[in-house]
């Protein structure tokens, strides 16, 4: 008997079909795979078995029975718990809190004290390493995930669902933890793995089911069938994959030197931070989740002022100082600074406002589209709709529709096409093809790349190990506020991976 059978499940937003008769089962004692491009209906699908969205029509059948989800905690009920891809925490409150707001208990003391020995057991099974007492808003996106993870857990759940769970993990994080989910399976759960990762469905997948276009393409046995066939089912088509040509750099363009930042008396997020980034180059930094890489982006862009140190560019733009530690947003937007954060939807969509308005938001300040008092709104319209063309955002009914609407991938396309029109000097991302296909992972690398042939300096923060050595063409390794080590490209796996985990 199937724990989880979905059958026929249709979903419409707006009169947009996002799922079409979808199928899909999973059994006990297994993981089950769900691959397809951005937009393809998985997350729909999932959050329909949830209880999220309310199908259209179709059938949910859970251990046998068919069930009526009123909502999540229907779904909650019969021991199904989701962890999305865009984080459902409260940054005020501590890790213990927000596991404990989602599963309440009776007696604040005690409900805190039980609480607080479930996190540390599961943690330790899970081999995580978490504070029930940090707050949230001073973790990192991999630590984040890891708090969602340990949510459901602790809730009960035992047909779980994880969206996306290695994207901002490092290899070794990715591996323990896709080891030990698999463990979980093995002991009588269900789990559902959405991902884009094909190496994570070859290594640890039972069976694989692929969508395309809301509907149920095929279900494989991963390893029965190739990456290359994988691919095409997900895709349509082969995907590119960006090869690395050598480029000749330019001076130096962004110049770091000796950052320090306290996040309290007793905890230092950046320490002695040193780096230098050219012109025509990729400087990648590497390193697992919660060693100053939020801290170091937030730095670099404004939003955190440093107690020591500090950030200079170089450069053909005369009129501009080059000392911007003390520099606004504004004034680093003014001298060439564009950021990709890893959190789109908390750091660079207004998800509430339309697609014109987010694309827009980017270029109001320059006058580009007429001044404050008298905005040119069919200049907007053309330029975003330009843009987004050009960068393949898919699911755009109009360009008034709520950016909330889109899918991961297509969200953080348009927030690519966005900062890549402003035509930077100094690009700094972390993890720009965090929950993205393989398609359209293949084109932010082409991008990052040509623009690092264009003559930008690019900074790329990045827990995915993958997307470090396959981009840049110097590595630095950061490890407790620290840069320990540095690599040039082609750089070794096993150097850089070991750089990350013996100094900690």
């Amino acid at each position: 008997m199937a724990a989880v059978e979905l059958s026929g499940i249709c979903k419409s937003f707006g009169g947009f079909l996002a799922l079409d008769h979808a199928t899909f089962s999973a059994q006990r004692g297994e993981v089950h795979a769900l691959l397809g491009e951005n937009g393809a209906g998985k997350s729909s699908l999932m959050n329909v078995l949830a209880g999220f969205y309310a199908p259209d029509a179709g059938s949910i059948i859970i251990n046998g029975n068919t069930c009526r989800l009123a909502g999540p905690r229907d779904a909650a009920a019969l021991g199904i718990g989701m962890i999305h891809q865009h984080f459902k925490l409260v940054k005020a409150f501590t890790v213990a809190e927000n596991i404990l707001l989602a599963n309440p208990r009776n007696g604040y003391r005690e409900a805190q004290a039980a609480i607080r020995r479930e996190i540390r057991a599961k943690s330790e099974a899970l081999s995580f390493v978490i504070d029930p007492d940090r707050r949230v808003d001073t973790l990192s996106v991999a630590e984040q995930q890891r708090v969602e993870i340990l949510k459901a857990l602790v809730g009960g759940a035992d047909i779980l669902i994880l969206d996306e769970p290695t994207a901002v993990l490092t290899e070794q994080e990715s591996e323990s933890l896709l080891s030990n989910i698999r463990d979980l399976a093995v002991a009588g759960a269900a789990v559902i793995l959405v991902t884009h990762k094909l190496q994570d469905v070859k290594a640890f997948s039972h069976r694989v089911t692929v969508m395309r276009g809301g509907r149920t393409v095929n279900t494989l046995d991963p390893l029965k069938t190739s990456t290359e066939q994988l691919t095409t089912l997900t895709v349509g088509e082969n995907v590119e994959i960006p090869s690395r040509i050598f480029h000749e750099r330019g001076g130096p363009r962004l110049i770091v030197s000796h950052l320090k930042h306290r996040a309290n008396a007793a905890r230092v997020t950046l320490d002695d931070v040193t780096f230098t980034v050219h012109a025509g180059e990729i400087y990648g930094i590497a390193g697992v989740g919660g060693n100053g890489q939020t801290e170091l982006l937030e730095a670099l862009c404004g939003g955190l002022v440093v107690e020591h140190g500090r950030i200079e560019i170089t450069g053909d733009v005369a009129d501009k100082p080059s000392d911007i530690t003390k520099a606004s947003p504004r004034q680093r937007l003014a001298a060439g600074f564009a950021s990709i954060p890893a959190d789109r939807h908390a750091h660079a969509l207004a998800s509430s406002l339309s697609i014109a308005d987010n694309f827009a938001i980017g270029h109001i300040h320059e006058g580009r589209f007429g001044s404050w008092a008298r905005v040119d709104r069919h200049a907007i319209w053309r330029a975003t709709n330009a843009a987004i063309h050009n960068a393949d955002v898919r699911g755009v009914r109009s360009l008034s529709q709520r950016a909330s609407l889109l899918s991961g991938g297509n969200a953080q396309k348009l927030v690519l096409a966005r900062e890549f029109s402003r035509f930077p000097r100094i690009l700094v991302t972390h993890s720009p093809t965090r929950g993205l296909d393989a398609k359209a992972t293949a084109a932010v690398q082409r991008w990052l790349i040509e623009a690092r042939n264009e003559g930008v300096a690019v900074v790329l923060v990045s827990e995915d190990l993958d997307e470090v050595l396959g981009t840049a063409d110097r590595i630095g390794v950061l490890v407790r506020g620290r840069i320990v080590a540095e690599f040039a490209a082609p750089a070794d796996r096993q150097a850089v991976g070991k750089a990350m985990v013996n100094h900690v």
